[in-house]
C-alpha cells in the first residue's frame, strides 16, 4: 500500500493563550502515531502527514485527537481529510477565490454537514454582501470585510447550526496551501 497524504485540522488551539500545543510537539505526536513526512502550518492547527494506514480519516482524527489529550492533557476536537477531498473543496469552491483576498474568503470543515432545518433560521439575504453556499461537508463563507467583522459567521456557528457537529474555519489562503502540501 502507498503512502497517502492527508491534512490534520485543530480547533481552537494557541488562541489566547490558552491549548497551547507547540507545533514541533504536534508532529511528533502525529510521527509517534506512526505517520511519514509530517509538516506543520502556521500556529493555528494545521498539519499534513502521510500514512500508509488504510483507517478511515475519522479514525485517524479520534486517534488523534486521544494522541494529543494524553501528551497535552486537554481535548482537542481534529478534523482529518485526505488531499483529494481537500483538492475536490478547493475546486468547487462557488466563489471567484482567484478574485478575492484570502481573508475574504473562508471554508468551514465539517464532520458531517449540517442538516438543512439547522440552516433555515439564517436569512441569508438580511447578511448581504456576505454569503454562504454548501459543498461537500463544507460550508464556503464570503466575507468581504473579514471573518473578525461577519454577522453571518457568528450565525453559522451558533449552537443551533454547529452543536454535535466538529467543525474549524480556515482562510483561503490556508486551504491553498494544505492543498499545495498534500500534493504528490
Amino acid at each position: 500500500m502507498t503512502n497517502r497524504k492527508y491534512a490534520a485540522l485543530l480547533r481552537g488551539i494557541n488562541v489566547g493563550g490558552s491549548k497551547k500545543v507547540p507545533m514541533a510537539e504536534l508532529r511528533q505526536v502525529l510521527h509517534d502515531l506512526g505517520h511519514d513526512g509530517v509538516q506543520t502550518y502556521l500556529q493555528s492547527g494545521n498539519a499534513v502527514f502521510a500514512s500508509a494506514t488504510d483507517k478511515a480519516p475519522a479514525v485517524l482524527a479520534r486517534e488523534l485527537e486521544a494522541a494529543i489529550e494524553a501528551h497535552f492533557g486537554f481535548r482537542v476536537p481534529c478534523l482529518v481529510v485526505d488531499a483529494a477531498y481537500l483538492r475536490a473543496v478547493a475546486e468547487a469552491c462557488p466563489f471567484p477565490a482567484a478574485e478575492l483576498e484570502g481573508r475574504q474568503l473562508h471554508a468551514t470543515f465539517c464532520s458531517e454537514l449540517p442538516a438543512g432545518s439547522r440552516l433555515a433560521s439564517i436569512d441569508g439575504p438580511s447578511y448581504l454582501p456576505e454569503e454562504y453556499r454548501l459543498g461537500d461537508r463544507v460550508i464556503y463563507l464570503y466575507a468581504p470585510n473579514g471573518l473578525g467583522r461577519s454577522k453571518l459567521a457568528e450565525a453559522l456557528a451558533k449552537p443551533a447550526v454547529v452543536k454535535g457537529l466538529d467543525v474549524t474555519t480556515r482562510n483561503w489562503n490556508t486551504v491553498a496551501k494544505l492543498v499545495e502540501l498534500t500534493r504528490d
